[in-house]
């Protein structure tokens, strides 16, 4: 009985639209505004301080996605944690340390300030141009038009996630979602389409944050080699022909006994990387049990060069999830109820509101916005032989 594969993929360190922009202290353009660099160079480092965090987030996350999901999970933890901490800068109370305790931030260790900056290093240095790969992260914030954000919010998400916030009318929840997904495709060279996909009259505010990776393999496969038809176990009991890419290079490479497990590091032009991990046949849940940031670690440090004749298949894996009940159960259990306070991002707690549908009746109080969705929306590929692989993905907060 052949194995299944299980893929885990890591980042190497581990424009225009119909929409009235917020102020930002200048730059009023829609193509691809550039953010504020001041003192970068020094906050560079600032991301070694929560990396390890997003490691074990990560894990957390997959393992509970793993009880939950049934087949392919594929999901970016970046994307997701650096989401969520830019939404805590407009909680109010108790809810900004629910957020990053969520996450998994100790705040006695490192401070709010500290998780802030190091998610804005670790954007800058993601989103540093390189001739090798590209990778496009960005944030975007678009409130409804009847929302006045407060300016130091939009400040601050603009200095420390890239973030831009725009005024739309989201009562018109076609035109918008045009506008919206348009301008999410054109940020990311058209790689990235559709990343919004529907959204009810009531909302608010939606919070996207969308990352786009393309790159090719240091080592290429053997295109003439690629069309061969070889059986591939998808489970235990499923076996599938399928073209595998073909190549015979040099990796880094171990067998772990303990676990039951071989792993497989591939590099990518530039600094990024992959790892694969394929369990031995039906260890698939010992497997699983034993991933832990030190299971990790300890692998970067067994991982040897190897020769290998490596069949590797042709693959194309997406993935969707509404993280509302996925996240509650990982520790960010106040995030979607009434009680979250996010009066940081306009000002105020209530506020009176006249749109149909949103309250019953004539104009009346109705509690500031809420998070009432989160989804993260995600596609991958490695199916070319002359050997581009990459991915996309896209993470949601929408706000009633």
């Amino acid at each position: 009985m052949g194995p299944a594969w299980q893929w885990l993929l890591g980042a190497g360190i581990l424009a225009s639209v119909y929409c009235q922009p917020f102020p930002a202290r200048g730059d009023k353009s829609l193509g691809v505004p550039e953010a504020p660099r001041g003192q970068l160079s020094e906050a560079l480092p600032a991301y070694r301080k929560i990396t390890p965090t997003i490691t074990n987030f990560a894990l957390r996350l997959y393992k509970q996605l793993a009880a939950e999901t049934p087949g392919n999970i594929f999901f970016s933890p970046v994307s997701i944690s650096s989401t969520l901490a830019l939404l805590s800068l407009g909680a109010q109370a108790d809810t900004p340390a629910q957020i990053l305790e969520g996450l998994g931030f100790n705040l006695t260790e490192t401070p709010e300030a500290d998780i802030h900056r190091g998610f804005q290093s670790l954007i800058h240095t993601l989103d540093l141009p390189s001739p090798k790969l590209e990778l496009k992260v960005g944030n975007s914030l678009f409130l409804d038009k009847q929302l006045k954000p407060q300016q130091h919010f939009l400040d601050n998400i603009r200095e420390l996630y890239r973030a831009f916030a725009f005024s739309v009318n989201f009562t018109d929840s076609n035109t918008t979602r045009r506008q919206i997904n348009d301008y999410v495709r054109k940020q990311t060279y058209g790689q990235v389409v559709d990343c919004l996909e529907e959204f009810t009259q009531d909302t608010l505010m939606v919070l996207l944050n969308y990352m786009f990776f393309k790159a090719k393999w240091k080592h290429p496969f053997n295109c003439y080699q690629t069309q061969k038809q070889e059986s591939f176990f998808v489970d235990e009991r499923t076996s599938l022909r399928i073209p595998m890419m073909h190549q015979k290079e040099m990796h880094r490479f171990l067998y772990d006994q303990e676990v039951a497990c071989t792993v497989l590091q591939m590099e990518y032009n530039g600094n990024a990387l992959a790892l694969l991990i394929l369990p031995d046949p039906g260890k698939m849940a010992q497997v699983e049990e034993a991933l832990q940031p030190e299971t990790l670690r300890r692998w970067d440090q067994l991982l040897l060069p190897s020769l290998l004749d490596l069949h590797l298949p042709r693959f194309s894996i997406s993935g969707t999830y509404n993280l509302e009940e996925i996240l509650s159960h990982i520790g960010l259990t106040g995030l979607f109820n009434l009680e979250a306070d996010f009066s940081g991002i306009t000002g105020q707690l209530n506020r009176t509101i006249s749109r149909p549908g949103a309250c019953s009746g004539s104009p009346q109080p109705c509690s500031g916005p809420s998070v009432s969705r989160s989804k993260n929306k995600q596609h991958g590929q490695g199916d070319s032989p002359g050997n581009d692989g990459g991915g996309e993905t896209g993470t949601e907060q929408e706000m009633k």
